[in-house]
């Protein structure tokens, strides 16, 4: 058997490199659909069959077009989800990105509501602004507060708190009238608040934050999480003593733009009525 000299091993390794480079660069454009069926018990029978489309992490900014937040409400409106969450971090960098943004999420379609809240870029590039643009979107802010869905007699609730790195949380408004059989979601853009939560009253904890890591080894691991948990919450359903942490990849990216093994996606939920 011929030995391959080092300058072959070397070529090799440089192209290896150069092609997994390349698939770095074209993965962030790379959107899934991800299908999550909840089935809880909690779930009122009239709203079997209802579904939410969770998105988060746009970062429109410098690596995310307009064009491209465009695309990502058409793909949205064509699952003809039912409820739209978004979990925060809409724009990357600069506020100027704040209204165009916005411009195009208040094109998102959902005949039950459309609730969202602020993740840490948006503290870091004007909260306030992006406030008023939710506001004038349609976009029901959700920081700390929280509101009963209904469908005839029977309902659901949907809250949030306010980011984890920058303002305070507040929890009472999604709890202090609810009971254990009653489903209750709670939206976090950072999931390590779900650390901070006790009692049997949140069913299902919806975050973003750690883009699944963006950079990882072939999905199994990541160099940097930006949690105080590790790769507990990188990614994908997390069951904890009190709740269930659903977090996803998120759209966007920070710099650099890039995903490996980390796919952008829409989480499409679907509630499913389990018979106690």
């Amino acid at each position: 058997m011929k030995k391959i000299s080092i300058r072959k091993m070397t070529c090799y390794s440089i192209l290896l490199l150069i092609a997994l480079f390349s698939y770095s660069l074209c993965e962030p454009y790379w959107l899934i659909i991800k299908r999550v069926d909840i089935d809880d018990k909690d779930i009122p029978g009239s709203f079997d069959g209802t579904k939410i489309a969770f998105i988060s992490d746009i970062h429109h900014g410098p690596f995310f077009s307009r064009n491209r937040v465009r695309s990502l409400v058409g793909k949205v409106n064509e699952l003809d989800p039912d409820i739209v969450i978004l979990g925060g971090d809409y724009v990357h960098r600069d506020p100027k990105y704040i209204a165009p943004c916005f411009d195009e999420l208040k094109n998102l379609k959902a005949d039950t509501g459309k609730f969202g809240v602020l993740g840490n870029h948006d503290h870091w590039e004007g909260a306030a602004l992006t406030r008023e643009c939710m506001k004038k979107s349609e976009i029901t802010l959700i920081d700390n507060q929280a509101g009963w869905i209904r469908k005839g007699s029977e309902k659901i609730k949907i809250g949030g708190v306010g980011e984890f790195w920058e303002d305070a949380q507040d929890i009472y408004p999604t709890i202090h009238d609810v009971k254990e059989e009653d489903f209750v979601i709670l939206v976090s853009h950072n999931p390590d608040f779900a650390e901070k939560i006790s009692g049997h009253y949140i069913d299902l904890v919806l975050s973003g934050h750690t883009h699944g890591g963006q950079v990882t080894l072939f999905g199994l691991w990541a160099p940097l999480v930006p949690s105080a948990y590790g790769q507990k919450y990188r990614t994908g359903m997390v069951y904890t003593k009190f709740t269930n942490v659903l977090i996803t990849n998120g759209v966007g990216t920070i710099t650099p733009p890039v995903r490996f093994f980390a796919r952008p996606e829409i989480v499409l939920i679907t509630l499913k009525h389990k018979q106690k």
